[in-house]
């Protein structure tokens, strides 16, 4: 049972990390990588210094700091809410329904925000209109691009992310909650003392996982989503990479910039899992 899963990390994230030598090379398709000539260091200082590169950065940051602010809590709130729903088959059906955006493309999803935010045929801006508001092209504004992608995570991700907290829930020992019924507990107060306490290893281990991707703001989302007229806001560094390599055929620039996100993801996962296991004392954490 074990196999299938260590052949995917084997073949799909162990093999492909030999191309990190493209980042050193001034890398040529029909040279190849053992023939093509090495340059170092030469593509990271050129990283550096490109304003385009410091622009991406700063918006991969922030998109990144929204979402750990705003879509990394959602999840644990609504599997508290749900947690606390009594009818079982109401509760079934609102968790299906809640996950089932999860399996829905980007791509479609892309498609329906543009018709439901369209300026000219959009229900949001024909509510508008109906109450004195001008139209707006929120898909094209720099000022509402960012909230449309949280937003439209949020409700895509929402339940899908809450099924690891509702698992956790479901361990918690009910005899617990007898005994603070039993002593006027409230419910806020249960949820303090007893609920929270008890899945805060999981919500650590969550939260390690996601500051390693803190430099990973959502290609898949963003590509699908953009335009020209939002990557003041709106570029990040997967985009910013996509067009390196795809477009522009820079495939040695594209590596460095690859390679330098993955190792502020690695960075980044060592120091939190260090601050969690020293604030717990050793009894939370990845390792």
């Amino acid at each position: 049972m074990f196999l299938p899963g260590l052949l995917y990390f084997i073949v799909f994230k162990y093999v492909p990390m030999a191309g990190i030598v493209v980042a050193f090379q001034d890398y040529n398709f029909v040279q190849g990588i053992l023939g093509s000539d090495w340059v170092g260091f030469r593509h990271f200082e050129r990283l550096l210094a490109d304003p385009m590169f410091a622009r991406v950065l700063r918006n991969t940051v922030l998109i990144s700091l929204y979402r750990l602010a705003l879509e990394f809590p959602a999840p644990i709130v609504f599997a508290l809410l749900l947690n606390e729903l009594r009818k079982s088959v109401f509760k079934r059906w609102v968790q299906t329904i809640s996950y089932l955006p999860h399996f829905i493309s980007w791509v479609v999803i892309a498609g329906l925000l543009n018709v439901f935010f369209s300026p000219s045929y959009g229900i949001v801006n024909w509510a508008l209109q109906l109450a004195g508001v001008k139209p707006i092209f929120f898909m094209a504004s720099q000022e509402w691009f960012v909230p449309i992608l949280i937003m439209s995570n949020i409700w895509k991700e929402l339940g899908w992310e809450a099924v690891v907290y509702l698992a956790a829930l479901s361990g918690i020992d009910a005899s617990l909650y007898e005994a603070a019924e039993m002593d006027g507990a409230s419910k806020w107060r249960q949820t303090v003392a007893i609920t929270l306490p008890s899945i805060a290893p999981v919500i650590a281990v969550m939260l390690i996982l996601r500051v390693g991707h803190i430099l990973d703001a959502g290609f898949d989302q963003v590509f699908n989503l953009y335009s020209p007229t939002v990557y003041e806001v709106g570029d990040i560094l997967d985009t910013f990479v996509y067009r390196l390599t795809m477009v522009d055929m820079d495939y040695s620039f594209g590596a460095a910039v690859g390679l330098f996100k993955s190792g502020v993801g690695l960075l980044m996962i060592v120091i939190v899992n260090g601050v969690i296991r020293r604030l717990t004392r050793g009894e939370q954490g990845v390792w």
